[in-house]
Order: structure tokens, then C-alpha cells, then sequence
């Protein structure tokens, strides 16, 4: 099994930053992808930003210029750098990661996620 946990989330005034983290544990043999979603009340979940093991990165239209992605392999470990932020990037923020594990199988996991509110 692999486990997902965030952090970093919280209450901030627009125009702000937080910085949420993600680490991965488990019996983890590789990680491939590693993304962050997020689903805003009444809204479905959606793709914020995703990260590749060799560092491709993919953002979300939203989060162009504002959000950065990274990872740390060898932590297994990813960030997400959130600056100048909108009232309406509030939601609950949620870790992703697939890959394969020490048995041989493929896995794909969720974190529990973490609030990010944001004030005007």
C-alpha cells in the first residue's frame, strides 16, 4: 500500500502564498506522476498541476504563472508553491502519485487533502 499525506494548507488573504507539501510512503518502488488536484465547493475535481519522475511539468490554465510544482525523489516528496492567490482558488487541495510498488503492481493513490481558503 502507499500513503499520501498533505500539508501545508490554511487560511490566507488574497494576493497571498502558501506552500503545501505532499510525502509519499509505503511500499513504494517507483513513483511516476505526481499531481496536485482540487475540487471547489459545487465544482467537480480538477487537475492544478502535475509532475513527471524526470520533472515535466503540466498546469492547469489557472495556475500558469502563479503556481509552481516540484518533487524531491529521493525525499519522495512534492510541493506545490501557490503565490498570488485568488478568492477563487479556494477548495481542498489533493495529492496524487501512481507507479509500482515492491510486489510488482501497479498503484495509484490519494492523499486526504488539505483546505486552502482564500480571503478578499
Amino acid at each position: 500500500q502507499v500513503q499520501l499525506v498533505e500539508s501545508g494548507g490554511g487560511l490566507v488573504q488574497a494576493g497571498g502564498s502558501l506552500r503545501l507539501s505532499c510525502v509519499a510512503s509505503g511500499s513504494i518502488f517507483t513513483i511516476n506522476r505526481m499531481a496536485w488536484y482540487r475540487r471547489a465547493p459545487g465544482k467537480q475535481r480538477e487537475l492544478v498541476a502535475s509532475i513527471t519522475g524526470g520533472g515535466r511539468t503540466n498546469y492547469a490554465d489557472s495556475a500558469k504563472g502563479r503556481f509552481t510544482i516540484s518533487r524531491d525523489n529521493a525525499k519522495k516528496m512534492m510541493s506545490l508553491q501557490m503565490n498570488s492567490l485568488k478568492p477563487e482558488d479556494t477548495a481542498v487541495y489533493y495529492c496524487y502519485a501512481d507507479g509500482w510498488t515492491t510486489d510488482s503492481e501497479s498503484y495509484f493513490s490519494w492523499g486526504q487533502g488539505t483546505q486552502v481558503t482564500v480571503s478578499s
